[in-house]
């Protein structure tokens, strides 16, 4: 998976979620599991080399990370229309070089905290299922868009 595999990094040694694109110096995945359950467009462009900081890449992979980044929050707002995406790459828990690309509606639980925050509502079944119905054909636009730049 990664060129320099980190003993006991999940993400060196696992996908990190559903593999959606995978490309030489990086990959696309949607989250899934419990954590993931309330936000159907959330994303993450995962490097492939264990590096845990942005400023440890060259500056060519740098831009390379963030037009994959930009490609799959275009693709987002494009097909679940949310009312903002929010992006982070924060590395706490998991020190491995990876951004979250999450699309946002302003009905969502957690809204307008960020995802990882407590409810602040009931989760919306009806509209959840309506996302997740398009999730498809979004991991789909991903794959083609992604494709077209690299």
């Amino acid at each position: 998976m990664a060129a320099s595999p980190e003993p006991g990094c999940p993400l060196c040694h696992e996908d990190g979620g559903l593999l959606i694109a995978r490309y030489g110096k990086f990959r696309i995945i949607r989250a899934t599991g419990p954590d993931a359950a309330d936000f159907p467009g959330f994303y993450r462009v995962v490097w492939n080399e264990h590096v845990a900081e942005f400023s440890d890449l060259a500056e060519a992979d740098q831009l390379l990370c963030l037009r994959a980044v930009s490609a799959v929050e275009r693709v987002l707002r494009d097909q679940l229309a949310p009312t903002k995406v929010n992006l982070a790459a924060l590395g706490n828990m998991v020190p491995h070089l990876h951004w979250h690309v999450i699309a946002r509606h302003d009905w969502d639980s957690r809204w307008p905290a960020p995802v990882w925050a407590a409810p602040q509502r009931a989760a919306d079944p009806q509209r959840l299922a309506e996302l997740h119905a398009r999730l498809a054909d979004c991991d789909a636009a991903i794959a083609a868009t992604v494709a077209q730049i690299f």
